[in-house]
């Protein structure tokens, strides 16, 4: 019979993630928490937006309040603290400039890593990401990320380029180092073949990380798993690049266990490893 201990167990490394709620489960905050506490983080959350949202599209979405999203982070960061940030859907361009700015002004000069997943379009296409707002990411929160994490539609939104080959990645991964960010991983998953990403690094290094193409429609949340896993494994030490082969490691296999829900698109398993 087990006894109780007299000692406190020691917190594990702490993620906040800033993002918006999904009803479905499969992506945003929730996909966040389930890949947090599956890469052994404990997971903390400023919603920043909620959707309606299910495995046939987004059928609406909702901002918070500019005071609701800055009272939410405050709260964690003065009392818990964290050891990484990742931020994911922000919608608006007010909400963009208030966690850029909340994050600038916590940790300027990189004390804790920020992941970027600069959230435009939804798997189903739809828009996630005012127009207006586009600018401000671009201006604002790019310089303060540590690792961006486009995919290729991103690219497109934020640089004007249209990746259609793998070569061209190297190019898209510049210009938009240029934007301010330390790290940028392009994510090729949208090109034909093998599912390859490119990492590109403060001093020029390339990293290439690639994996087998699963024949699985159920895909659901790849992205904010992807980036998620990244800042999970920087808070427990990771180096950026390893902490992105890890990372993609964990989204290959949750991918490869997608199960369907619902009559459209089901989303990547998080737990698979426990499965």
């Amino acid at each position: 019979m087990l006894q109780p201990s007299s000692h406190s167990p020691a917190a594990p490394p702490r993620v906040l993630t800033v993002a918006g709620s999904d009803s479905g489960g499969g992506a945003g905050i929730q996909a966040d928490l389930k890949t947090m506490l599956a890469l052994g983080v404990h997971g903390m959350s400023v919603i920043a937006a909620v959707t309606a949202q299910n495995s046939l599209g987004v059928q609406g979405y909702w901002e918070l309040p500019v005071e609701a999203v800055r009272a939410q982070f405050r709260s964690v960061v003065d009392d818990i603290g964290v050891q990484a940030v990742k931020t994911g859907m922000l919608a608006s361009a007010e909400l963009v400039e208030t966690v850029a700015e909340l994050i600038a002004g916590v940790w300027a000069g990189g004390a804790v890593p920020v992941v970027v997943d600069p959230v435009g379009v939804s798997k189903h296409g739809d828009a996630l990401l005012a127009a207006s707002a586009v600018s401000v990411l671009r201006d604002r929160l790019l310089p303060v990320a540590t690792v961006l994490t486009p995919n290729l539609h991103e690219v497109a939104q934020l640089t004007g380029i249209t990746v259609v080959r793998e070569e061209e990645m190297s190019d898209a991964a510049k210009a938009l180092q240029e934007l301010g960010p330390d790290w940028v991983l392009v994510k090729g998953g949208h090109l034909e073949g093998e599912a390859a990403d490119l990492l590109l690094g403060p001093d020029g290094s390339e990293y290439w990380y690639r994996a087998p193409r699963y024949d699985n429609r159920h895909t659901h949340g790849t992205g904010c798993t992807l980036a998620s896993a990244i800042a999970s494994n920087l808070a427990l030490g990771l180096s950026v690049p390893d902490a992105v082969a890890a990372s993609k490691a964990y989204v290959t296999g949750a991918i490869a266990a997608g199960f369907p829900l619902g009559t459209g698109i089901g989303p990547v398993d998080h737990g698979w490893r426990q499965r």
